[in-house]
């Protein structure tokens, strides 16, 4: 059956405020996923497809410790105090950012360091990523179930809601959420905090050496290894930051395929702000969240992940670098 196209401009135009809101919140998650692929290709030149299952395994380390700390995949709201709560989301968050960090350093020893030491072609890594994409997502849906842990199946696991949603403030109309300031909060400040690091560093300086020129910069006395192993850790700590936040958005979302649609969404955002750039990356995930809610009112809900990919293609065909367009290697010292 062909889906329907609604050309909904009415509610498009009395829902404007609302989409917009809604679309910052998601387009901070896919924000900061996208610094992981824009951080990836600037030192190596690797579009790392897996990286999308990064994003996944966090997602399922923090619903292990949630459920450890007491909250009930029940549909109830966890209500210990505000205090308690934050606490608890805290400790998930950086286990979370721990099993994503450890999984992204792994990844890139066990998958693609082999490749780098036999001098393997961009399309081998490319191959490689893909194929370590399908391995992560089928060792989380057959492999961990065989050990008794209760992760796998065809079907979300069943929705720990961390926050009620309440109403904070409206913008022009708009509701606004304690949720959706948390999100997109916490992400604008991390995604700044990587932004300082990575211009602003001894550790960022070393990073943007060697994507600028990594044989100059092993002359120069950086450890081109060390450096590759710090840029993937860092991605894959983003990735389980916004594996939190992704879970307190969609509670139902947490499924050993989740990542793969959210993380094809990362990667355009990135290439959408200009792959490579961490401020474009900022920028693209923002514009993307925002563009795909006010396609899906106008064209409708099914039409959501295609608007998201025609915003892409849109803006290449005027601007191929992406819309800020510079690359990691050529950032300002």
């Amino acid at each position: 059956m062909i889906p329907t196209i609604d050309f909904n401009v009415d509610g498009l135009i009395h829902g404007f405020w609302s989409l917009t809101v809604d679309g910052l919140a998601y387009g901070s998650i896919y924000a900061l996923v996208a610094v992981g692929y824009t951080l990836v290709y600037g030192v190596l030149r690797l579009i790392n497809f897996a990286h999308s299952e990064i994003f996944m395994l966090g997602m399922f380390g923090q619903y292990v410790v949630l459920q450890l700390l007491g909250f009930g995949p029940d549909g109830n709201t966890y209500s210990q105090g505000i205090v308690l709560t934050v606490i608890y989301l805290a400790l998930a968050m950086a286990f979370g950012m721990l099993v994503s960090g450890g999984a992204a350093v792994g990844l890139e020893r066990a998958a693609y360091r082999p490749l780098r030491k036999r001098g393997a072609k961009p399309l081998i890594f490319l191959i490689t990523a893909i194929g370590m994409s399908f391995v992560i997502q089928e060792f989380v849906h057959y492999v961990l179930p065989k050990f008794g842990a209760d992760l796998g199946g065809s079907n979300a696991q069943n929705p720990i809601r961390l926050v009620d949603q309440k109403e904070q403030f409206t913008l022009f109309g708009a509701s606004v959420t304690n949720l959706t300031l948390v999100i997109i909060g916490a992400a604008l400040v991390l995604a700044l905090a990587t932004d300082v690091l990575i211009n602003r560093t001894k550790f960022g300086r070393g990073i943007r050496a060697v994507a600028q020129d990594a044989d100059t910069a092993t002359l120069m006395g950086v450890s081109k290894e060390k450096v590759i192993m710090q840029t993937f850790l860092v991605g894959g700590l983003l990735a389980g930051a916004a594996a939190m936040l992704y879970t307190l958005r969609i509670p139902q979302g947490i499924v050993f395929s989740g990542g793969f649609i959210l993380g094809i969404k990362a990667f355009s955002a990135a290439v959408l702000g200009g792959i490579g750039n961490l401020r474009g990356a900022l920028l693209g995930g923002l514009l993307l969240g925002v563009a795909e809610n006010y396609g899906q009112m106008l064209f409708g809900t099914q039409w959501r992940d295609v608007i998201a990919f025609v915003v892409l293609v849109l803006v290449l065909m005027i601007r191929p670098t992406g819309i800020l367009g510079e690359s990691l290697g050529k950032a300002r010292a």
